[in-house]
């Protein structure tokens, strides 16, 4: 069987050089970096993460932790998480709670967590007090991805701002009359994203002079179905419905536009509707957006970790990654009269 001395034997470098060309690490030119992999291919060799951590006392996993695995910002979140641990020789151990219920005691209680991992990712969840607790108790690194947990440094958009700047695109437009499509409601998704989202709205809509109208603001729980449901409620009376919709998810605008579709009002000309996320089908449906990078932030969180397990390295990070409007169809000037 092909060894890691045989590779560098191969090649005329050390050991250390072909370990960290292979789990991609600073310190290797390019060009030797490149060599190494097509050796290491041509030889045969495949690296053990398990004997590579045996030095170290680490398991070469990091781990993450899920809600649910259903949702289009959890999948993009880990394929950002996966790309870099693949490059660092790191495997990923998924931990999801599948929504409520006896498998957070697994997690938790059992500290499954603790034994496997060399660092734990936890995506945007509401955490009771004792879990919140085994979480900052943890011997290893950890970081939240996505809304903020108390005493767990995070990594994520600033939501007020971002639902900021979709209502005062709105607002932009010459829209008064604003409803918000809510997010939150199953399995406690996002517990910290939805409120702030919408206590943006409301104080966005203040800080113009203008009221939220609690009749105004369904929750569409995140969900195509559910917002779909909502919407049909919110715009089913033609002489007391809003032009413009923020939806605190790109998913449940869609909801929103199905609705609208459904009812045949026009959209944008009747009816505005904005989203967060940049989802992969907002842009073929034409869909105004607040763009971010959940695959940017699952790369970005995992660089912290591995810098800390791998380099020993602490750095000072801005915890707000960047978010942009974009302007696409679904939004448009208010209709005069």
């Amino acid at each position: 069987m092909t060894s890691i001395d045989d590779v560098a034997a191969s090649l005329g470098v050390s050991t250390a050089t072909v370990s960290r060309a292979l789990r991609g690490l600073p310190g290797v030119a390019e060009d030797t970096r490149a060599r190494v992999r097509s050796t290491a291919k041509r030889l045969g060799y495949v690296p053990s993460s398990a004997a590579s951590g045996l030095a170290s006392g680490r398991t070469m996993a990091m781990g993450v932790l899920v809600p649910v695995i259903d949702r289009w910002y959890f999948s993009a979140v880990l394929e950002g998480v996966d790309r870099r641990l693949r490059a660092a020789g790191y495997d990923l151990i998924l931990f999801s709670l599948g929504g409520a219920g006896a498998n957070r005691d697994r997690v938790f209680h059992r500290s499954i967590l603790r034994k496997r991992i060399d660092a734990l990712l936890v995506m945007c969840m509401h955490l009771t007090s004792e879990e919140r607790k085994a979480v900052q108790q943890l011997e290893y690194p950890s970081i939240v991805i996505g809304g903020a947990l108390e005493g767990v440094r995070h990594v994520g958009i600033d939501d007020a701002r971002a639902a900021r700047d979709a209502v005062e695109h709105l607002i932009g437009l010459g829209h008064t009359r604003i409803a918000h499509m809510r997010g939150g409601g199953s399995f406690d998704i996002d517990f910290e994203v939805p409120r702030l989202r919408e206590q943006s709205f409301r104080r966005t809509l203040a800080d113009h002079g203008l009221t939220a109208r609690e009749d105004w603001s369904p929750s569409g729980d995140f969900r195509f179905a559910t917002s779909r449901a909502s919407a049909a409620a919110l715009l089913a009376d033609p002489d007391d419905r809003p032009t413009a919709v923020f939806c605190s998810s790109d998913e449940m605008a869609f909801g929103v536009l199905k609705a609208a579709a459904d009812l045949g009002i026009d959209v944008p000309g009747e009816l505005s509707v904005i989203g967060i996320d940049d989802h992969e089908f907002a842009e073929p449906m034409g869909l105004t957006t607040i763009h971010q990078d959940p695959a940017d932030q699952g790369a970005f969180a995992a660089d912290i970790l591995l810098g800390e397990l791998l380099r020993n390295e602490s750095p000072d990070y801005p915890p707000s990654r960047p978010h942009s409007l974009v302007e696409r169809t679904t939004t448009g000037p208010v209709r005069a009269g």
